[in-house]
């Protein structure tokens, strides 16, 4: 037995995974609980963890991989050159232990809350190491935070997920 990672065709991940399981293949779609948000109001969605991938589970000279790719909704089988990509059964075995025992939804951590003139640390990217003050969020994915730079504050844009509240000890 062994993990199979099918690419789907988009947004058809649970089509591909309903004709898959009809044809008697084991599969995984991790699933996760996110807040988005539309016409100006947030609510809670259930999407694919993994857009437009999931896990399938082969009986190897039981079952064959040919016809996962004529099912309705798959795009491929993600391989490496000539040779399929095996997912080990540990990654399945994680993913399945971090997910809600009850609706085996995973739910991704809120990014942290920010203060306006709150000292923040840079823990990636091209400016890695530096402390700084946090200005003002940039949209959902990115923050300002003012750097001293050569002798002045200048304010830059950095990707939320490299900067953690506080100084670095």
């Amino acid at each position: 037995m062994r993990w199979y990672l099918i690419h789907t065709k988009p947004a058809r991940e649970a089509l591909a995974q309903t004709h898959l399981q009809h044809q008697g293949y084991e599969l995984y779609l991790p699933r996760v609980l996110q807040s988005v948000r539309r016409r100006g109001r947030c609510r809670e969605s259930i999407t694919p963890l993994f857009p437009r991938y999931l896990f399938l589970r082969l009986s190897e000279g039981h079952q064959a991989l040919s016809p996962v790719l004529s099912s309705r909704g798959v795009a491929g089988v993600v391989r490496f050159g000539a040779s399929y990509a095996i997912v080990p059964d540990r990654i399945i075995a994680e993913l399945r232990h971090r997910a809600d025992p009850q609706s085996g939804l995973h739910r991704l951590m809120d990014p942290p809350s920010f203060v306006r003139g709150a000292a923040v640390h840079v823990t990636a990217g091209p400016f890695e190491g530096l402390t700084g003050v946090f200005e003002r969020a940039a949209g959902s994915a990115r923050v300002v935070v003012l750097l001293n730079l050569l002798g002045q504050e200048a304010p830059v844009r950095i990707p939320v997920d490299f900067v953690l509240p506080g100084y670095a000890a």
